[in-house]
């Protein structure tokens, strides 16, 4: 069991999800790829929130799917900041996937699960020197908060219980795995390195063991 000091109790064996809908949706990125989804609603999801699901390409044509948990942020995904690599990461994620057929989990959990405002507080920390963990215990939060039962349980109700795991994030694995996901692949993502966010990579690599090449890049 991974440990849980900075995230919530995690459920050894996730509770029975079950579909609530399904709609193909075309997506469309800026700079001209499009590809085809099937979106996936659940009921009984263990944390409540509305998690998504998208099937892209075929999640069968392989020994087992791709799989990205894609945890949501609005300043980057919808706004394209620079200061983290999630909408780089996004974009990537939804081509790759593509290619080699599997899901994108896109997980309601705004700043590594504190909240929207609460990371834009973090934010303002990290201006004035700390790093984004740092930030994040200096306003008594966790430094990362996010729970993957509800994760385990969409993959399994999908039949995507063997996975290739598309992360640099190595407690993504760990927690999937304790909750009966076998993850037979963790495939790295890209280094989407800029001005803005070398500190925040720095700080992922060093702090939680993220698998950036980020001194091959920045020295």
């Amino acid at each position: 069991m991974p440990s849980t000091e900075n995230h919530p109790q995690l459920r050894p064996e996730p509770g029975p999800a079950t579909v609530r809908s399904r709609v193909r949706i075309p997506l469309s990125f800026p700079d001209g790829f499009r590809v085809e989804t099937e979106v996936f609603t659940f009921h009984g999801l263990a944390d409540g929130a509305e998690h998504i699901a998208l099937a892209i390409g075929d999640p069968g044509a392989a020994e087992y799917p791709l799989v990205r948990l894609h945890s949501e942020c609005l300043t980057g995904d919808v706004f394209g900041s620079d200061r983290c690599d999630c909408g780089p990461q996004l974009r990537e994620a939804v081509e790759r996937i593509a290619e080699a057929g599997g899901y994108l989990l896109y997980l309601r959990q705004e700043g590594r699960g504190i909240g929207l405002y609460n990371k834009l507080d973090a934010y303002a920390l990290q201006d004035s020197g700390l790093d984004t963990y740092q930030a994040n215990t200096a306003l008594g939060l966790p430094e990362d908060g996010r729970d993957y039962t509800a994760a385990a349980q969409m993959l399994t109700t999908l039949g995507a219980t063997t996975v290739g795991l598309l992360s640099n994030n190595p407690d993504k694995a760990d927690q999937l795995s304790a909750l009966g996901i076998e993850v037979a692949d963790r495939v790295p993502t890209g280094v989407h390195v800029s001005e803005s966010n070398v500190r925040y990579l720095r700080a992922k690599v060093e702090h939680t063991g993220h698998s950036i090449p980020l001194a091959r890049l920045v020295g």
